[in-house]
């Protein structure tokens, strides 16, 4: 897949910078959704540099609002749901 195939998410990180992530899947489990996201300057079919970021995505009216998922446990419940559904496919 191509880099241009992908919507552009614009966010700011930890520091205050911004940062431009490539939107993979949106995937929802127990009813929230979760946005899977890789840098953009990653190489989506090189797996060794491929660093894939997770986000919980809620609306905020018509804005969607990406969140850092601070719980360990439910980091691990979203992560073996999308192993679990691609291994599915």
């Amino acid at each position: 897949m191509k880099d241009n195939d992908f919507e552009i998410i614009k966010t700011i990180g930890e520091e205050g910078e911004e940062i431009e992530l490539k939107l993979l899947d949106i995937v929802n489990v127990n009813n929230v959704d979760y946005a899977l996201l890789l840098p953009v300057e990653s190489d989506i079919d090189n797996e060794e540099e491929c660093e894939v970021v997770l986000m919980r995505l809620k609306q905020d009216n018509s804005d969607y609002v990406f969140e850092t998922i601070e719980d360990e446990d439910e980091f691990e419940l979203v992560s073996q749901a999308i192993i679990e559904e691609e291994s599915d496919d």
